[in-house]
C-alpha cells in the first residue's frame, strides 16, 4: 500500500504534473543542459513510487498512457511539411539518411553480439526509433511492441546517459583538430560572440488561445480518427501507428494553416513530460537495476556504430564534416540540440537543415523503429 491510495486521482494527477514541472525548470539549469530533465522526471517518480509515496498503478497512469499520450504525438508533427523539409534541408537530408542507416546498422549488430533477452527485439526497435527521431519516437515503438511500463521506463532512462554520451562524442568531433584533417570541412568558426547570441536567439512562443484550443481539437480529432479507422480494420493494437500517419498527412495537406500556429510543439511536450513522469512512477527499481547495464552497453555500442559509418561514408564520399556532425546529431540528439551546435559553431547555412532533418526523424522514426523491432522478432511482436 502506498502513501497516496490510487484511487486518490487529483492527488496523483498534482505529482504527475509538479514532476513534469521539474523536468522543464531543470531543462533550463546548467545541469539540465547536462543531464536532460527527462531523466530526472523518471529519477524522481521511480523515488516517489518505489518508497511507497506514490502507488505503481493508478486509474489517473492509464488516462495519461491512453489519452495524453497519444493526444501528444499529433501536437508534435503538426510541423513535419515534408515537402518544406525536403526543400530547405539540402544536402544535410543526404547525411542525415546515411546517419539514420547507421542507426539501423547499429541495432541489428548490437542486437546479435549481445544477449538481451526475450525483450531484445523491442529494445532494438525503440532505440532505432529514439536516435532517428527523439524520445518521442522511442516512446511511441514502446507502446506499439507493448512494453509495460517497468521495460518502458528501463528502456528510456538507460538510453539518456548514451544520449549525453553522444552529444559529448559530436561536440568533439567539431572540436578535435584531428577530424577536420580526417575529413575536411569548408564551414568556418568565424562567428563573434555577439552574432552568436543574436543568431541563437528565439522568441518564446505566445500562449494565443485560438491557437491552443484548435490544435488540441485537432490532435483529439487525429486520435479519433485513428481509433476509427484501427475498429474499422482490426488495426486497434497498431492505434499509436495510425496515429502518427493521419497527423503527417494533415501536416502535409494543411501545411500553411499549420506553420502560422505557435505552441502547439510545446503543448504536446507537456503532455510527454507528464506520461514520462507516469513511467518513473510504475517502475520497479529492483528489475530496472537488474537490466540497466546491459541496456547501456547495447546503446553505446549503437553509438559508436552509428559514428563510424557516418564519418567513414563522409570520408569516402567526400561530404562535409559540419554536414555530417548535423545530419548525425539531427538524428542522435534531435532538431534543438543540434542546431545550437550549429549556431554555436557559427555554421550559419546549417542551423535549419538541422531542423528540418530532425523533424524528419520525428516524422519516419517511429516506423523505422517498429519495423526493426518486427525484423528482430521474426514478425511475432
Amino acid at each position: 500500500m502506498s502513501l497516496i491510495p490510487a484511487d486518490n486521482s487529483l492527488t496523483l494527477a498534482a505529482i504527475l504534473l509538479a514532476l513534469a514541472w521539474l523536468g522543464f525548470w531543470i531543462d533550463t539549469k546548467p545541469i539540465g543542459r547536462k543531464t536532460s530533465g527527462v531523466i530526472w522526471v523518471l529519477g524522481v517518480g521511480v523515488l516517489l513510487s518505489n518508497f511507497k509515496v506514490i502507488p505503481y498503478e493508478a486509474p489517473v497512469y492509464g488516462f495519461v498512457g491512453g489519452t495524453l499520450m497519444p493526444l501528444a504525438i499529433p501536437l508534435l508533427l503538426f510541423k513535419a511539411d515534408l515537402r518544406r523539409i525536403f526543400r530547405e534541408s539540402g544536402k544535410v537530408m543526404f547525411t542525415f539518411l546515411i546517419a539514420s542507416a547507421a542507426t539501423v546498422a547499429g541495432a541489428i549488430i548490437g542486437f546479435f553480439l549481445l544477449d538481451l533477452g526475450d525483450i531484445g527485439p523491442k529494445v532494438a526497435g525503440a532505440y532505432t526509433g529514439g536516435w532517428i527521431g527523439g524520445a518521442v519516437n522511442l516512446v511511441a515503438v514502446s507502446e506499439s511492441v507493448k512494453m509495460t511500463p517497468t521495460e518502458a521506463s528501463l528502456v528510456l532512462s538507460a538510453s539518456n546517459p548514451v544520449s549525453m554520451t553522444a552529444l559529448a562524442l559530436l561536440l568533439a568531433i567539431t572540436s578535435v583538430s584531428w577530424f577536420s584533417r580526417f575529413i575536411p570541412t569548408a564551414f568556418g568558426d568565424d562567428i563573434n560572440e555577439e552574432e552568436r547570441k543574436k543568431l541563437g536567439a528565439s522568441d518564446a512562443p505566445a500562449l494565443i488561445p485560438s491557437h491552443v484550443t484548435g490544435v488540441l481539437a485537432l490532435s483529439l480529432g487525429v486520435c479519433a480518427l485513428a481509433g476509427y479507422i484501427g475498429d474499422l480494420t482490426g488495426t486497434r493494437d497498431y492505434n499509436i501507428l495510425t496515429i502518427t500517419v493521419v497527423a503527417l498527412i494533415v501536416a502535409n495537406v494543411i501545411p500553411g494553416i499549420l506553420r502560422r500556429v505557435e505552441g502547439e510543439f510545446e503543448l504536446g511536450m507537456m503532455l510527454m513530460y507528464i506520461f514520462f513522469a507516469m513511467i518513473g512512477a510504475g517502475t520497479n527499481a529492483t528489475i530496472f537495476l537488474e537490466s540497466a547495464v546491459i541496456l547501456f552497453v547495447f546503446g553505446m555500442m549503437m553509438i559508436f556504430i552509428h559514428l563510424a559509418i557516418v564519418l567513414a561514408a563522409a570520408k569516402l564520399l567526400k561530404i562535409d564534416l559540419a554536414e555530417a556532425v548535423v545530419g548525425s546529431g539531427a538524428a542522435l540528439v534531435g532538431p534543438a540540440v543540434t542546431a545550437a551546435i550549429a549556431i554555436s559553431k557559427g555554421w550559419r547555412p546549417l542551423v535549419t537543415p538541422a531542423i528540418m532533418c530532425g523533424v524528419f526523424g520525428y516524422a519516419i522514426g517511429t516506423f523505422i523503429g517498429y519495423a526493426v523491432a518486427m525484423l528482430l522478432s521474426g514478425g511475432t511482436l
